[in-house]
């Protein structure tokens, strides 16, 4: 079957471990220095290892794969002790793995174990029951050339890198899912600034961003980076991508990290 699965780039990989490290389900083993996916069955495709490279050996494809199985991960997850267990189910919890957490939790019951308590569970957010309306600042009209966006395309494969608008600027790079998850994402961080967004999961073109990336801070006076991501440990390649493009470029720019968690209100 065709599906989502880790790829593992074995030149690039440094052999840090990190990313067996952060694989709960085992999937990940090291082998001769080198991080390699041992078992098809045990890797879920969500890419929690995505932000634990340093180097950005990891992506994600689509290819024919043996399909996941939460059973057999579960049966081998138990002698690792309740704390992985916790892990791998919270992993599956917050990605909204719905079914496969449910088949987890059920080998638990069938095994008389305790069913472990998440430390970050997905919580709805509460919806009002009226949206406030937003009155524009008697000064000035609303869509006031200083309320728009001003650069497009955002998407860092659209952009090219030479482009003016980044020229003495504060630049805002964030991953693809803030925009949605964070409300007053718009206001509150991209006015006046320079905006990119990608995803370093699904973009898959981790080299790519890097490059392009370093190639604008060291092509363009940044006045600073404000960089957005989401919780999720796969988001996490957004900062990786960022650092190696900042020591690639030789630039020292002050960076400020903000990270929106599952309810949609802020980590900095």
């Amino acid at each position: 079957m065709k599906r989502q699965i880790i790829k593992i780039d074995e030149d690039t990989c440094n052999g840090c471990g990190q990313c067996a490290t952060a694989c709960a389900e085992g999937a990940i083993q090291m082998v001769d220095g080198k991080a390699r996916l041992v078992s098809e069955v045990f890797c879920d495709g969500l890419g929690a290892c995505l932000g634990e490279c340093p180097v950005g050996a990891i992506t994600i494809e689509q290819r024919d794969a043996a399909p996941y199985n939460e059973r057999e991960t579960m049966e081998k997850l138990l002698p690792q002790g309740k704390e992985v267990v916790r892990l791998h189910l919270e992993h599956l919890k917050n990605h909204g793995q719905q079914k496969l957490y449910d088949e987890g939790v059920a080998v638990l019951k069938e095994k008389g174990l305790e069913i472990p308590v998440m430390k970050q569970a997905v919580i709805p957010r509460p919806i009002p029951a009226a949206l406030p309306l937003v009155s524009c600042p008697t000064s000035s009209p609303c869509g006031h050339a200083e309320e728009r966006q001003t650069n497009w395309p955002i998407q860092l494969q659209l952009i090219n890198p030479d482009s003016t608008v980044f020229d003495d600027t504060d630049l805002v790079i964030a991953a693809d899912c803030t925009a949605f998850a964070y409300s007053n994402f718009y206001r509150e961080f991209t006015l006046g600034k320079t905006l990119i967004v990608f995803c370093p999961k699904l973009d898959r073109v981790t080299d790519l961003y890097v490059e392009k990336l370093a190639t604008i801070f060291s092509r363009h006076a940044i006045r600073s980076i404000t960089l957005l991501r989401m919780l999720v440990p796969c988001c996490g390649g957004t900062s990786m991508i960022v650092k190696q493009a900042l020591a690639q470029s030789g630039k020292d720019i002050p960076v400020s990290e903000h990270i929106v968690d599952f309810d949609g209100t802020l980590r900095s």
